[in-house]
């Protein structure tokens, strides 16, 4: 615990005495030139002091016990209590016993200075067999496990060791907070009985069995107000969402239930369609008793399972530009304002490629959050399909190994341990500003909703569900017999809850819904449902010929390619002084630099943006607030990475660019649940841009074609566009520019306008 103790935050390093340090982080990276470019950010790293030349002998002295140690750290998440139905068998794990090392002599003492992080009695450096054997069962094999021993960067594995054992006897919680966690049990709860009581027809995929997921998050929304985090980002999928929103963040429960009677969750004169109640959202302000109030925004989600996961992130990242470029702080680092969080379904987790797609953003310099929070609720089965046939790994948080993301796994029948697991979890994205998960286990009390019989497809696990108590009855029952609660606050709880449910439901009958759009950085804009002018999206000669000029203009110090000053920059400086006909990419750059000097951001994005797939941008090197991302090779995740871009600031012209434009194949989900259809059922504006670029240049039938007609079948209004006033309300507009000049306008088209429509 020493190590942490002394550690001291130095600008944006973590600092440890004289030792030679171990630094996070990569060391090496092949890139561009591109470390100073706009958008390009990267967690601050951390260094940890290497053993002791004293504690490096011990530990070659000692290694048959180290050996112990290390398995312990390695396996002994396979011998952990985890399962609240007990349906799992507990393995027989030959790593985890002594003898195996030759320690056989439960009394001998060993010396364990720079091999295990625990106290003995007398602040002695040695302990016995017994002693230590016994410390490492209870950090390592109780209702939390952990998996860190995978991760490659040997500084984060040091740490992790030693704060989950140095910190192993610190859970003790106060009354407080054993309170707080008593009534939100119970209210969570109540609401789904109150919901089954009242609306028992409903499929409203409620909480119960997993209602320590509400535990988790208030202790994460906790430590992020005290932390200095002021926004967080939440994408959640239904389980369990109706409740979290009404018991955690604020949702109007006459709201809801005006909803469930079948009236509409948008005032009648806005043309929005609104969405199931599994979708809706809530974005409160939450104070836990700090200065600044931690606001946090929930998106909607659309039922394709895990979708919203990039989303979160680009909202996130968006988010955080915004709050970057406005501070005057140069000091903030990624990750010090904002976090994302993201609430995940077991199957979906392990079985929906969008996971692994949106992990593989986490770590990248222009799509990094400095680290997201993953909470698994681990029900332990899918629809009906049980885990030997939904995933080919152990665990299904299996597949955050692909980024060496450290996986806390916890059993959900245990509050105070889930807000323990929840503590490291936070602690570790706070120094590393890496992504890190919770596989929090529970179960599913009723089937994948309220209406669905389980017992069709798992009697033998329902019969055990059904036998047994619910996780806010038993803590509540731990808390009276501790003396933590009486009888009577037990029944109060339980009472005043339920009162404000009926008060609320007694409310909804003369509920008038209010629109939440259209505020804050968006309060300029318009609903395009009235008659509107065409923009005049024109720029002076004089601007444009400065704007050509400098698209290419390079420090004198820059070696440039020579076939880019003779077939890229020479043609266009001479087009641009002899005014001849101008190219397409040089059309794009007008435009980007004319809307640059308007006052716009604009975020390129895609795969071999920079260069382009054509070899026609050569947009490397940039300045001004343009972010050229080069992205990973993915469709589906990148695409709704820049959708959440585009729903989070209006003043970002957010652009993806497919390598070829058949390449929106892979992200038909995104286009279909989010960029055609989310202002109508949600009301929210987007002004993302897709490229689609294709030619006919013997690439095949696939490149030769962006499938345009997939995208005329989404259109939900024909426009006249021979009128200059017409009613200008399609849910997206798509286009096939054949010269320069059309593109050239429909870019600044996107960002002229006093509203915000995609563009394919």
């Amino acid at each position: 615990m020493w190590r942490i103790a002394q550690a001291k935050l130095r600008g944006n390093t973590l600092t440890f005495g004289s030792r030679l340090p171990m630094v996070s982080g990569p060391k090496l990276r092949r890139c561009y030139n591109e470390d100073v470019a706009y958008g390009y950010r990267v967690p601050k790293q951390f260094e940890y002091p290497d053993y002791s030349p004293d504690q490096l002998k011990n530990r070659q002295q000692q290694a048959a016990l180290v050996c112990l140690v290390d398995a312990y750290r390695s396996v002994g998440h396979r011998a952990t209590d985890l399962d609240p139905l007990h349906l799992q068998q507990q393995p027989s794990i030959p790593e985890l016993n002594p003898a195996r090392y030759g320690l056989s002599n439960m009394n001998e003492q060993f010396n364990i200075d720079g091999i295990l992080e625990m106290s003995p009695k007398g602040g002695s450096k040695t302990a016995s067999i017994a002693e230590i054997h016994q410390t490492l069962v209870d950090i390592y094999c109780g209702h939390v496990a952990f998996e860190f021993e995978h991760i490659p960067d040997t500084a984060e594995r040091r740490w992790f060791a030693d704060y989950i054992e140095s910190t192993s006897n610190q859970s003790a919680l106060d009354s407080d907070k054993k309170r707080r966690f008593h009534e939100l049990l119970v209210r969570s709860e109540t609401f789904d009985n109150f919901m089954q009581k009242k609306f028992g027809q409903v499929k409203r995929y409620g909480l119960e069995g997993a209602e320590s997921a509400i535990i988790a998050l208030d202790e994460l929304f906790s430590l992020c107000s005290h932390s200095g985090i002021t926004d967080a980002i939440l994408g959640m999928p239904h389980r369990g969402r109706l409740n979290i929103l009404v018991d955690l963040l604020k949702y109007p429960p006459r709201a809801l239930f005006h909803k469930l009677q079948g009236n509409a969750e948008f005032p009648d004169d806005l043309p929005a369609s609104g969405d199931v109640i599994s979708h809706i959202s809530s974005s409160p302000s939450l104070n836990y008793g700090c200065k600044e109030d931690l606001n946090v925004t929930t998106l909607h989600n659309p039922s394709h399972l895990e979708a919203v996961n990039p989303v979160v992130s680009g909202y996130g990242r968006a988010k955080q530009m915004y709050l970057y470029d406005k501070n005057t702080d140069p000091g903030c680092a990624l990750g010090d304002r904002l976090i994302g969080i993201q609430i995940h379904g077991d199957a979906a987790f392990s079985g929906q490629g969008v996971i692994m797609e949106t992990l593989g953003l986490s770590n990248l310099p222009h799509f990094s959050l400095g680290g997201t929070i993953h909470v698994i609720i681990n029900n332990q089965i899918g629809y009906t399909t049980p885990a030997t046939n939904a995933r080919s790994t152990l665990y299904t948080s299996d597949v955050g190994k692909l980024v060496n993301t450290p996986i806390i796994h916890v059993n959900g029948d245990y509050p105070e341990e889930v807000a323990r697991a929840m503590r490291i979890a936070f602690e570790y994205r706070k120094l590393f500003r890496k992504d890190v998960i919770i596989d929090l286990v529970t179960f599913r009390r009723w089937g994948h909703n309220e209406l669905d019989e389980p017992s069709f497809t798992q009697p033998q696990m329902y019969n055990i569900i059904r036998a047994r108590e619910s996780v806010p009855k038993v803590y509540e029952r731990k808390m009276m017999e501790s003396g933590v609660i009486t009888d009577a606050d037990a029944k109060q709880v339980h009472a005043s809850f339920t009162k404000y449910l009926e008060t609320e439901l007694a409310a909804s009958k003369d509920y008038m819904p209010k629109a939440d759009h259209l505020k804050g950085k968006w309060s300029g804009l318009v609903m395009p449902t009235q008659t509107a002018p065409q923009p005049d999206t024109g720029v002076a000669k004089e601007t444009l010929r400065e704007v050509g000029e400098r698209s290419v203009l390079v420090d004198q110090t820059f070696k440039v390619h020579p076939r880019l000053v003779k077939h890229h920059i020479q043609p266009r400086l001479k087009r641009l002084a002899e005014d001849l006909a101008i190219d397409w990419a040089t059309a794009e750059s007008l435009a980007f630099g004319s809307l640059l000097k308007q006052g716009y951001n604009i975020r390129l994005c895609g795969q071999d943006v920079g260069r382009g797939t054509f070899s026609q941008r050569h947009a490397i090197k940039t300045q001004g607030k343009i972010e050229v991302a080069n992205s990973n090779l993915s469709e589906l995740a990148v695409l709704g990475f820049e959708y959440g871009v585009s729903i989070q600031s209006p003043n970002v012209l957010p652009i993806w660019e497919a390598q070829f434009g058949d390449f929106n194949n892979t992200a038909q989900v995104i286009t279909d649940t989010y960029i055609s259809s989310g202002e109508t059922k949600w009301l929210r504006q987007s002004g993302l841009v897709m490229l689609l670029p294709h030619g006919y240049d013997g690439a095949g039938p696939e490149h030769s074609s962006s499938r345009i007609e997939r995208f005329l079948q989404l259109c939900n209004t024909p426009i006249d566009m021979s009128s200059n006033s017409v009613i200008q309300n399609p849910n997206m507009h798509v286009a096939i520019p054949t010269t320069p000049a059309q593109i050239f306008h429909l870019l600044r088209r996107q960002m002229i306008r006093n509203y915000r429509k995609p563009l394919i």
